[in-house]
């Protein structure tokens, strides 16, 4: 069966039955439907901190192989309560622009799902919606403010804050608005980001609570005047209805597994163009009521990983347990150079070739003083020499490999996986920082490049340089780095697989995030507006006879 077929013949139960396995009430809960609710948060914050495990799930370098992040998530999970832990499974929620472009959706697959997977990858609770609309209210307070006589003495042409939209739509890159005569006001350029690259996805996701989210929207900053004078979102008065947009949104949303167990999913800024973890309250209020969660990180651990730890641990001090590394054999045959349409057949020699982009992860997650393991996401064309080589190959670097088969068989496939987590995430750890905050902005971007791209250099020329030193003298030095780049490589080049090293890392542009407080650079030919595919998966959507979704997975 496909995954939506299989998604649809789940014996999901009332979503308060599901909260009762947290110990949550139903008045703890803000039912939406019967199988979906936000968690009301007064509860939660006045629950006691507890020692609970906190598990990143991060993989290789993606592929159109496929690798299965969210699903292995879901099946760990699962595996965890199978073997008696009382665990919840903390994901991003599916952006649209994914789901009708290249991906489709991202609520798991076979039988490591979320569900109800359709409501999940459409609208959900409507969390992106109400961050789209405050990002554009911002916008248009923006325009307003100008058209109104521009008291702040905002230059037109100095606006550095974009509208957005969840959809993937290039033509929206850059665009040129108020046109149409003085009645419409100042014509400027003008662009979108897709919602998920939005500043105020990333402020959503890392902010602690509603006086934070307050304060850190006040922060942005959205223009400058003439003399290059900042202009923040609180000179617009702008905070505070944005905040109330955001109020319902920001309660974390509470799902269940196939197998019935609890799943929170809130937030979803992607790992290529943004910091690409789920929300800040949602893992700590996992914290509170489970003993085991397991969360992702978007993309390969160079990206989703890395900003994991020096973004999001960092900013609101958490400290993971254990990593778990998600890996195909499909994909490492990728690595090795065979093309998509040539992975049925046996080829060990590829995997062999292709295993350095695991081992590179591998080498960088323990950078971070974390144990890691493997989980090796199985498909049924891989073959037992290959699932041994990839295993003699993982001895070598002494990491421990499981095979799971979680999308077939449920929890029943990673029971083996779920208690050597148990055991990795007991063990001790000597978590740090790749980076330390003080030193430069330039500095912390060279060390990423060269201790997780392994990029002999970082190309930056004189006016990315001043950029980077005017944020400095603006108090922004402290700040961390969210690269935004190409997930498929470690170099900016996405055709180069496997391990590259020794290339350089071009900035195209850097941008001030400074209510989300980092520093965004644009590295390569990434784009925060992504575009449709040549048969984008829009055109395989639609409706049946019976009014059910085709084609969303």
């Amino acid at each position: 069966m496909s995954d939506i077929e299989i998604a649809r013949k789940a014996q999901k139960k009332n979503i308060i039955d599901i909260a009762a396995k947290l110990d949550l009430k139903e008045n703890d809960l803000r039912p939406y439907g019967h199988h979906i609710a936000k968690i009301d948060m007064s509860t939660i914050n006045k629950l006691p901190e507890k020692q609970s495990k906190l598990i990143l799930v991060t993989a290789i370098s993606p592929t159109p192989a496929g690798e299965g992040k969210t699903t292995t998530s879901v099946g760990l999970h699962d595996g965890l309560c199978k073997i008696g832990k009382k665990s919840i499974v903390c994901l991003r929620e599916p952006s649209l622009g994914p789901s009708f472009g290249m991906k489709g959706g991202a609520a798991g697959g076979g039988y490591a799902q979320v569900v109800p997977m359709e409501h999940i990858n459409l609208h959900f609770t409507g969390d992106f919606h109400a961050i789209t609309s405050a990002n554009n209210l911002l916008a248009s307070l923006i325009d307003n403010h100008i058209y109104w006589g521009n008291k702040l003495g905002i230059d037109s042409r100095r606006v550095v804050w974009k509208r957005c939209l969840d959809l993937n739509d290039r033509a929206l890159r850059e665009i040129t608005a108020n046109l149409g005569g003085v009645s419409n006001g100042y014509a400027r350029t003008d662009g979108f980001n897709i919602t998920v690259a939005s500043e105020v996805m990333a402020i959503f996701c890392l902010a602690t609570d509603l006086k934070d989210l307050e304060r850190r929207l006040g922060n942005i900053t959205i223009a400058y005047t003439r003399d290059k004078k900042p202009i923040l979102a609180k000179d617009l008065k702008a905070e505070g209805p944005m905040t109330v947009l955001l109020k319902q949104a920001f309660l974390p949303n509470l799902v269940q597994t196939l197998e019935n167990n609890p799943a929170i999913i809130h937030g979803g800024p992607f790992a290529n163009i943004a910091h690409g973890c789920n929300s800040v309250v949602a893992t700590k209020t996992s914290l509170k009521i489970a003993d085991y969660v397991v969360t992702e990180a978007g993309f390969g651990a160079d990206l989703g990983a890395e900003k994991f730890f020096n973004i999001k641990c960092r900013k609101s001090n958490l400290k993971p347990d254990g990593v778990v590394l998600v890996a195909t054999i499909r994909a490492l045959k990728m690595h090795g150079g065979v093309e998509k349409n040539n992975l049925g057949s046996e080829n060990v020699g590829a995997v062999r070739k292709g295993f350095p982009n695991l081992a590179r992860h591998v080498k960088n997650i323990k950078k971070f003083g974390l144990p890691v393991i493997v989980a090796i996401n199985h498909f049924d064309a891989d073959t037992d020499n290959e699932i041994k080589a990839l295993d003699e190959e993982c001895k070598k670097i002494s990491v421990d490999a499981v095979s799971c088969k979680h999308w077939s068989k449920g929890s029943d496939g990673t029971v083996e996986l779920a208690q050597k987590v148990v055991d990795l995430v007991n063990e001790e750890n000597t978590f740090n920082f790749l980076y330390e905050e003080k030193i430069s902005l330039l500095e912390k971007i060279k060390i990423i490049a060269k201790e997780i791209y392994s990029a002999d250099d970082v190309l930056a020329d004189k006016k990315i340089r001043d950029q980077l030193k005017q944020f400095e003298e603006s108090g922004y030095g402290n700040f961390p780095i969210c690269i935004a780049k190409t997930q498929y490589s470690f170099s900016t080049d996405p055709s180069l697989k496997a391990a590259p090293s020794g290339h350089s890392i071009p900035i195209r542009e850097v941008r001030l995030s400074s209510g989300a407080e980092f520093i965004v650079v644009i590295c390569g030919e990434i784009m925060t507006m992504p575009g449709l595919p040549s048969v984008p998966a829009a055109n395989s959507i639609h409706l049946n006879d019976d009014g059910q979704i085709e084609g969303l997975f």
